[in-house]
């Protein structure tokens, strides 16, 4: 294979793959020249596996904001240009129905990997805790540090998950959800930012020291309740004060996430 590319294989296949592309009707040919298309011109033009390549490049296709069509359109160019005529005038066309089914699906799961995390960071609520998403408590600080974070403070709560499996971690942080939301009713931003540890956004004032008192007995009565959920408490809970800018206080609460 790629001795019919000549010496410089890599780089004739990557032209003739993006001039069959563009051909096919690529609708923004600046977003098409990306790492993961180099790549995969050395995989297939060596003797391994292709797919973790052309897994990656659908991931990347995915995050520059290509469509599935529009991806398995570009890998379709690829496998013409690979099985069509050698000549550097031949004419290829495209057909998705033509690409091996290995090569189909690893582009595709890339595509559908990358696309389902978009989708996830992109709703406003966990659907299992009720909780806002990371990407909603982002929103919110931007909000904030638009107006000024003085006066606004973090307040953090983690379970310990390491000691339960499966189905007790999620009954675990439903149930601390249900406590934050209890003690923390007045519209502060209730956040899941980890898998085991949640956020509330809110202004400081003389009744914080006793709601995270609260805080901590109410959640330790909802998991002694059940057995197989009381391993993950006590629970953890601290406050962070704001960083000075809105990109550390992002950062931060990734860190604390984790």
């Amino acid at each position: 294979m790629a001795r019919r590319f000549g010496a410089d294989g890599s780089r004739v296949l990557r032209s003739r793959w993006r001039t069959a592309t563009m051909a096919a009707g690529w609708a923004f040919p600046a977003d098409w020249p990306v790492r993961e298309v180099d790549d995969v011109c050395r995989a297939v033009l060596g003797t391994a596996d292709p797919s973790g390549e052309l897994y990656r490049l659908g991931g990347a296709r995915a995050e520059s904001g290509s469509g599935l069509a529009e991806t398995l359109l570009d890998l379709a160019a690829l496998h013409a240009v690979l099985t069509g005529p050698s000549g550097a005038d031949g004419v290829v066309s495209p057909d998705v129905d033509a690409v091996p089914a290995r090569m189909l699906r690893a582009t595709a799961l890339g595509w559908g990997e990358v696309m389902s995390r978009q989708a996830a960071n992109c709703a406003a609520d966990n659907p299992l805790t009720g909780l806002a998403t990371s990407a909603y408590l982002r929103t919110r600080l931007r909000e904030v540090y638009a107006e000024g974070p003085r006066g606004y403070v973090l307040v953090l709560a983690a379970l310990d998950l390491s000691r339960v499996t499966g189905w007790s971690r999620v009954v675990a942080m439903t149930l601390l959800a249900d406590a934050l939301r209890e003690v923390f009713d007045e519209g502060q931003t209730l956040a899941s930012i980890g898998p085991a540890t949640a956020c509330v956004l809110l202004r400081r004032d003389a009744t914080l020291a006793r709601a995270v008192a609260n805080l901590r007995l109410l959640t330790a009565d909802r998991l002694a309740v059940d057995p197989h959920v009381a391993p993950t408490g006590p629970v953890r809970v601290w406050q962070e004060e704001l960083p000075e800018t809105w990109d550390r206080a992002v950062a931060l609460v990734a860190g604390l996430g984790r």
